[in-house]
């Protein structure tokens, strides 16, 4: 009891800082910005402690099935963590600063080519949009999109090298995956990849389908502006992080309906050689 509430803590405190990230590093951020921040902060700080701390499963997926949850965090945080040093550097430039722009913008132009989904996403940018803002959004665009591409590859490949989550030994299909019901109809398995099917799809899509939305959406209601470092810094990580989040999520789903089709191979007995022979 006492380990589970004190990993749920270290993982609020975790949470906490990174929403925080942008307001701590970056200057002149205005006081309602600061409030709503420190809003957010508690409203996730109390969702994750009342999730890691609780024994029964809540809205957290894969709970107890590590490193799933733990590489999407750490890439939301490293994503968060480089956008706004990229952002610092246009207001109060550093060496390190310096170096995260000068980063952003090779990976920007290595993937910046018609119809790649950081050419997609600097459209969302006015005409007359000046060189900086353009240069700005390229090179926040394409860390965030590599960041994610990297977090997608690490849980590929620790999946495969791991035996995810078989390594665990038992997964708990009721606390890791809450918000399934198997008993809504229908085979597990068939259900079960069919909703992988589904989320590798729609995180294939995302990074293209996103930017269109956003575009169109910006003629019945007023459009936001990226010069604005903190909607810069989330509608980026948003953008590049949520089709990978829901890419692991099928990937994760799959895993788990190979598991279980595993088992039930495991357990149906054994056909006798003369019924086969007959």
């Amino acid at each position: 009891m006492i380990a589970r509430v004190t990993g749920a803590m270290v993982r609020a405190c975790l949470v906490v800082l990174m929403i925080s990230t942008p307001s701590l590093l970056l200057p002149d951020v205005p006081g309602d910005v600061t409030q709503i921040v420190v809003l957010l902060c508690i409203f996730a700080a109390g969702l994750t402690i009342f999730e890691y701390s609780a024994t029964y499963p809540g809205l957290v997926e894969f709970r107890h099935a590590p490193p799933f949850n733990r590489i999407r965090f750490a890439a939301m945080f490293l994503t968060v963590l480089v956008l706004t040093l990229i952002c610092r550097g246009e207001l109060r430039p550093t060496a390190l600063t310096e170096f995260a722009q000068a980063v952003g913008a090779v990976i920007a132009e290595a993937i910046d080519f018609p119809y790649s989904p950081v050419r997609l996403f600097s459209l969302l940018l006015p005409p007359d949009a000046e060189p900086w803002l353009i240069k700005l959004v390229s090179s926040a665009a394409g860390m965030a999109y590599l960041i994610s591409l990297l977090a997608l590859a690490v849980f590929t490949l620790m999946t495969r090298v791991n035996n995810w989550p078989f390594r665990n030994g038992t997964f708990n299909v009721w606390v890791n995956l809450p918000t399934f019901d198997p008993t809504a109809g229908g085979d597990v398995v068939e259900r079960l990849s069919r909703d992988a099917r589904f989320n590798v799809a729609l995180g294939f899509v995302l990074p293209f389908l996103i930017p269109v939305i956003i575009k169109a959406s910006t003629t019945l209601f007023d459009p936001f502006s990226l010069e604005h470092p903190q909607t810069l810094i989330w509608t980026v990580s948003a953008w590049a992080l949520l089709p990978a989040s829901l890419f692991m999520r099928g990937i994760a789903i799959g895993r788990v309906a190979e598991m279980i089709r595993e088992q039930r191979r495991r357990a149906e007995p054994d056909e006798e050689p003369g019924l086969l022979a007959a």
